[in-house]
């Protein structure tokens, strides 16, 4: 898993450093134009099969750093988040973690993913009691409403 997240994040500089020059500094370009390359090309390539990561603290410094290589020019990450109007990755990728978790917990009872993955994520990310997980996650609508409500991570930078 290690080696995967690296290879996003690679992929992602990889784009980013052909974009930097053919969009990012382009003044021609509006603000709007360069953040609706930004989440059609940039996010989706570095996160690619982000669901199933197991994200340490070490793992959303570098995906927050990766991030922001691509949004800032020397200005604080929650100024620029704020001025593009974007939630941050890490946000998106703890959302739809959650929206997979939402899938494993509706699979028939005893398969091995939704075993393996759904008390966990639950406990941590949300405070839902295992024994509560089912009746939640069960209603596609009140989950998703839940996802809406995950709050983001206080931003170091």
């Amino acid at each position: 898993m290690e080696r995967e997240i690296d290879r996003r994040i690679g992929a992602a500089s990889a784009v980013m450093r052909t974009l930097h020059v053919f969009v990012v500094v382009k003044r021609e370009l509006s603000r709007k134009a360069k953040l609706s390359i930004y989440q059609s090309i940039y996010v989706p390539a570095l996160t690619y099969g982000h669901e199933l990561w197991v994200m340490t603290e070490r793992r959303r410094s570098q995906v927050q750093a990766a991030e922001m290589s691509f949004l800032r020019r020397r200005v604080r990450s929650s100024v620029i988040r704020e001025e593009l109007g974007v939630d941050s990755l890490l946000l998106h990728v703890e959302r739809s973690q959650m929206r997979w978790l939402g899938h494993l917990v509706r699979m028939p009872p005893g398969s091995l993913p939704g075993e393996v993955f759904r008390a966990r994520l639950a406990w941590e990310c949300l405070g839902i009691p295992q024994e509560e997980l089912d009746e939640v996650a069960g209603e596609r609508e009140v989950w998703a409403s839940l996802l809406r409500l995950l709050p983001p991570r206080p931003d170091p930078g």
